[in-house]
């Protein structure tokens, strides 16, 4: 009962290697892109799995008390907060965290150099087009990535 609550190491190096993995994630989830974050696939599901799997002992180290994981757990939550407050109050930092939308079709033509950008591959775009009821890109008079990951659409000739 004892080594639920005795610590392996001091307890601000708990908080250190939270806030070290945190932002490590961060900049790892930012710069591969918003499909990470967005449409999953099967493969996508796995790789953030592993990813938590990969990090757990840069987290914990050598300690396995409960008391160790509850710092963590309220470091992480402490530091999404604070993202997130940093988030509403600075639009630079928002856009440096969520990214901006990014124009896939106007006008009818997509623009493969902007999907392959993004690592939306270009069947993936065609099925969120069709589930959003759009035939073909003629009927597409815009789509846009959005910041959460998700394609917006807006129809050609006031269609939607």
């Amino acid at each position: 009962m004892r080594s639920l609550f005795e610590l392996g190491m001091p307890w601000w190096e708990f908080v250190l290697r939270a806030v070290a993995v945190y932002v490590a994630v961060l900049l790892m989830v930012r710069v591969t892109g918003k499909r990470t974050i967005g449409q999953f696939t099967p493969f996508d599901l796995l790789v953030v799995v592993l990813l938590g799997t990969a990090v757990q002992n840069s987290l914990i180290g050598s300690d396995t008390s409960l008391l160790g994981g509850l710092i963590l757990a309220a470091t992480l939550l402490a530091m999404n907060w604070a993202v997130g407050r940093l988030s509403a109050r600075s639009r630079r930092f928002d856009r440096w965290v969520e990214g901006r939308p990014v124009i896939l079709v106007r006008h009818g033509e997509l623009f493969r150099d902007e999907l392959q950008r993004q690592a939306v591959s270009e069947q993936d775009f065609a099925i969120a087009r069709r589930s959003a009821g759009y035939a073909t890109l003629a009927d597409v008079e815009l789509a846009v990535l959005e910041t959460s990951g998700e394609i917006t659409f807006i129809g050609s000739k006031g269609d939607r």
